[in-house]
């Protein structure tokens, strides 16, 4: 899925919410036992914890590159999903002809069969996406999954969750294809290899002559190859070894943070005084005022320390969705709104009828 616009500042921040608020109740509490509590003993010297920082930005920016390779990937086996679904159209159109025909073909009868065809190249493309939408283990993540759970249900539909498979995939095919294709478990592959056995009645009827049957089965070879490569991202995740550790790295991070950075806030609260201290009318409620503030400048550790914290955890919770491009969050590939239109690109090619009309989507979120 993807959105129109940009994601807007807004939609970040709300997303992210809850970890703001806690971040700023971690960074809270040493501060406050650094302060009040006068525990001033109560810090991390920053070289080690800076060396950490540096370690867990790689580790971080290593899964956020693997993780939109994946995506990218992704997309670009559905590229070639477009271009080979109006490759094969064209063949359907041009190459099953009277030429060679034992018997001839009316032109409805030729059309008949070019519809057969490409509705059940259409009925292909829709299993296909299904076995994509399903849930796996590995995906919606514990994390991730509350937050994105509550944008699913405040934002979008995922049309492969309310619509059943076999109401999608039942216009295209005929009763006896949709129940053998049923009774198996891989639908999708099943629907290429009806595909293939129709190719080679049809070259047995003189319909396609031998040349071009071999070229039609090598775009259904393509066809299973684009499916293939599909199914390897969609069933093999990102390595839970290297996401869990990253996870926890990011953690002992963020939780170290507040107490490596109250130090360096105390020493600017510090030298603040020092010039407060030369400063002639030392008296003036302005410096009554400044000296307060130098007194507690550590507080203002708080928010450098949640901003930080945050920028760590939403970079590595950027990584964490992108990992999955199949799943259905709002910045997955829409292969429902690629299929609809590879489904009205391929049939107004051969001049069918009835043609949906492309999906409709809210919240500018394309599925």
């Amino acid at each position: 899925m993807y959105t129109r616009r940009m994601f807007p500042v807004a939609g970040v921040l709300k997303w992210t919410r809850r970890h703001i608020f806690l971040f700023l109740f971690l960074a809270l509490i040493p501060v406050f036992l650094f302060d009040v509590v006068g525990l001033k003993w109560l810090h991390v010297p920053w070289l080690p914890l800076g060396a950490l920082a540096t370690a867990v930005a790689f580790i971080v920016g290593f899964k956020n590159n693997a993780s939109y390779d994946r995506l990218w990937e992704a997309r670009k086996i559905w590229g070639g999903i477009v271009n080979a679904s109006r490759s094969w159209t064209i063949m359907v159109k041009d190459f099953i002809n009277n030429d060679h025909a034992k018997v001839s073909l009316s032109e409805v009868e030729l059309f008949l069969v070019h519809r057969e065809l490409v509705h059940r190249h259409v009925a292909w493309l829709t299993a296909l996406r299904y076995q994509l939408r399903k849930d796996k283990p590995w995906e919606m993540y514990l994390k991730n999954k509350q937050s994105n759970i509550e944008f699913r249900a405040a934002k979008y539909r995922v049309c492969e969750d309310e619509t059943p498979i076999e109401e999608a995939i039942k216009p295209y095919l005929s009763e006896a294809e949709f129940k053998a294709v049923f009774a198996k478990e891989n639908q999708a592959s099943q629907i290429l290899g009806i595909q293939s056995k129709r190719l080679k009645e049809l070259m047995n009827q003189g319909l396609i002559e031998d040349f071009r049957h071999m070229e039609m089965a090598n775009m259904l070879v393509e066809f299973y190859t684009l499916q293939g490569k599909s199914e390897r991202i969609k069933n093999f995740p990102y390595p839970r070894q290297f996401a869990t550790l990253n996870y926890l790295f990011v953690w002992i991070f963020i939780i170290l943070l507040p107490f490596g950075i109250m130090e360096g806030f105390e020493t600017i609260g510090n030298h603040i005084l020092e010039d407060l201290a030369n400063h002639e009318s030392q008296t003036s409620l302005g410096h009554l005022i400044q000296e307060f503030i130098a007194k507690h400048f550590v507080w203002f550790s708080i928010p450098f320390s949640a901003l930080i914290s945050w920028v760590f955890h939403t970079m590595e919770a950027i990584g964490e969705n992108t990992e999955n491009p199949f799943e259905g969050g709002p910045n997955d590939i829409p292969i429902t709104d690629m299929s609809r239109g590879i489904e009205i690109d391929i049939r107004q090619l051969i001049d069918d009828t009835d043609i949906p009309e492309p999906y409709k989507w809210t919240n500018d979120i394309v599925m």
